[in-house]
């Protein structure tokens, strides 16, 4: 028994203007979730959506995840980076390197995102969305393996990478030193139990594997919220929705 990757959800001051800015970057069509946030719907063979989610605090510090856009060619970045900044987007310094090849960015929300130089040997199998490449340890690593049921394609040094058996994107965590947590993470996934398995078992399985269950900040009726062994939230759905 594992759960399905839902949704990545994204806390948004603004919804609907990042669900734009996101369309227009990764050409995903946008539709209608729960509760009329908006989500955008993959066109390649990435298994999930992502999902808007309206609150009212403001960013605060750099994001637990972000994604990491893959390039064919240096054309091909630099169109890329063109057509964020012509969509709202902006340059931001984290540090990087004058000789690193990669383009980091913000949305208009200032969550960050990297388009990633050609060559690029780790992403050269994944689409446009390459990863979603994470802050984590070695052992939240090990717990989504499980979670998911999708297999380890990297795990050296303490960084850690899985990714579906059916492809879409890796999702990869870093290894130490860590960032200090800041509160709320602004991205966290949604997950459903597979095969209309009952949520109390797969609570129950979660659990034992390594998750917790948080109290409140329950979104609506049906949600279980959770949180990985890194102390990073995410939702248990009672059903997959539509």
């Amino acid at each position: 028994m594992t759960s399905l990757l839902v949704a990545l959800c994204i806390d948004a001051i603004d919804p609907d203007r990042l669900a734009r800015f996101w369309s227009g970057v990764l050409g995903w069509e946008r539709g209608e979730f729960e509760h009329k946030a908006p989500d955008l719907r993959p066109n390649d063979d990435t298994g999930f959506r992502i999902r808007f989610l309206p609150v009212e605090e403001q960013k605060t510090g750099p994001n637990q995840m972000h994604f990491d856009l893959t390039s064919g060619s240096l054309e091909d970045q630099q169109k890329t980076v063109e057509r964020a900044l012509r969509l709202g987007g902006q340059h931001i310094d984290i540090g990087q390197r004058p000789e690193e090849g990669h383009v980091v960015l913000a949305d208009p929300e200032g969550n960050e995102f990297c388009v990633i130089e050609p060559g690029n040997q780790f992403l050269a199998e994944c689409g446009f969305l390459g990863a979603l490449a994470s802050d984590g340890t070695q052992q939240v690593g090990y717990f989504w393996s499980e979670a998911l049921g999708w297999p380890l394609v990297w795990d050296h040094d303490q960084e850690t990478a899985v990714r579906s058996p059916h492809g879409g994107p890796k999702i990869t965590w870093g290894g130490p030193p860590l960032n200090p947590r800041l509160g709320k993470n602004r991205l966290h996934f949604d997950l459903a139990p597979i095969g209309g398995e009952d949520q109390q078992r797969e609570i129950e399985r979660l659990l034992s594997i390594g998750a917790t269950r948080l109290d409140g900040d329950q979104r609506d009726c049906g949600r279980v919220a959770m949180a990985d062994p890194d102390g990073n939230e995410f939702c248990l759905l009672a059903t997959l929705s539509s």
